[in-house]
């Protein structure tokens, strides 16, 4: 089932596009990451779709349920953590979380133990008398996430929910958002933290400039990005003879030192593959065998995997509206 869903969605500020004719498909049950430069539209579109923007034109949905037209139906099922939270002053974390059930309608009995569930889940009970405005950054974002989960929603929207945590805090992060994802939620998360998206999301989305440059699979996003090889080898001696009989290897483009350690960048090629070979039709993964045959005594052969930070400044320009 499809539980975001966005058609030539465009937002205009003025002479200002902030989104270009989005086009956005989210599955139940995807952790889907939204990734982009500052300014590229990320926020925008988490706003439209959280009911709190109305689109200029194109039409976005959650649930089967149009924005703009059926915001009261969609609202109940769907969780927005902005990247800052807000409290009234003097408020404790208790009464923080009963204000919005019942904001939910939430009340009585049911209201005091599902304060008590998400205060479990998200690991805050023994903070429950804590003054909110007194919470570190990283119990804060924690906070917001158990205030979303109060009426149990279908759709969580987080707007860069790990921005200004300390290490500790973006792994416990994290490990909740993990845990609600096993709960069957649908996520959709902005964040610049990009190697814990490639951990947490099993989709990503790459915009800038209000334009989706890239949406599916992230092993696919880092296929398309892979443009050619990177080689660790180390070899125990001769190691410019070494550098030198790799450097004429058809394919690669070059071939460094440092000390024992040599590594190998190859030639780009079409299609996000590289032709690396050579006549008698031999690839990169025949190089060990090669040196071996010469005399050499490798004690390091690997490959440099292409990871999400890769894939974005290439996939990426920089720019920003």
């Amino acid at each position: 089932m499809r539980m975001i869903e966005t058609i030539n969605l465009t937002k205009r500020y003025a002479d200002l596009v902030a989104l270009d004719n989005l086009n956005l498909t989210i599955e139940e049950g995807d952790c889907y990451g939204f990734i982009g430069p500052n300014g590229a539209g990320k926020t925008t579109t988490i706003k439209v779709l959280a009911t709190l923007l109305k689109p200029s034109s194109g039409q976005a949905q959650v649930c089967g349920l149009t924005i703009g037209y059926q915001n009261r139906q969609i609202r109940p099922l769907i969780g927005y953590v902005p990247d800052f939270m807000g409290a009234y002053e003097d408020m404790v974390v208790n009464e923080y979380l009963e204000f919005f059930a019942a904001a939910y309608n939430i009340n009585g009995q049911a209201r005091r133990k599902v304060v008590n569930d998400v205060l479990e889940l998200t690991d805050l009970s023994y903070k429950a008398t804590a003054e909110v405005n007194g919470l570190s950054r990283g119990m804060q974002q924690r906070l917001s996430i158990a205030r979303v989960l109060l009426h149990d929603p279908k759709v969580l929207l987080m707007d860069e929910p790990a921005s200004g945590l300390d290490p500790r805090a973006r792994i416990e992060i994290r490990e909740l958002l993990k845990e609600l994802r096993r709960m069957g939620k649908t996520i959709l998360i902005s964040s610049h933290i990009l190697h814990e998206l490639a951990e947490l999301c099993n989709v990503i989305g790459v915009i800038e400039r209000g334009k989706l440059l890239y949406s599916g699979p992230v092993s696919e996003i880092l296929h398309r990005a892979k443009v050619g090889h990177v080689l660790h080898v180390a070899v125990t001696d001769r190691h410019a003879e070494a550098a030198d009989l790799l450097a004429r290897f058809p394919g690669v483009k070059k071939v460094s030192r440092v000390e024992d350690a040599l590594t190998i960048n190859s030639k780009p090629a079409p299609l996000f593959h590289v032709a690396f070979e050579d006549a008698k039709g031999h690839t990169y993964t025949d190089l060990p065998n090669i040196l071996i045959n010469h005399g050499f005594r490798i004690a390091q052969f690997s490959e440099e995997p292409v990871n999400l930070e890769t894939a974005f400044m290439r996939l990426t320009k920089g720019l920003v509206q």
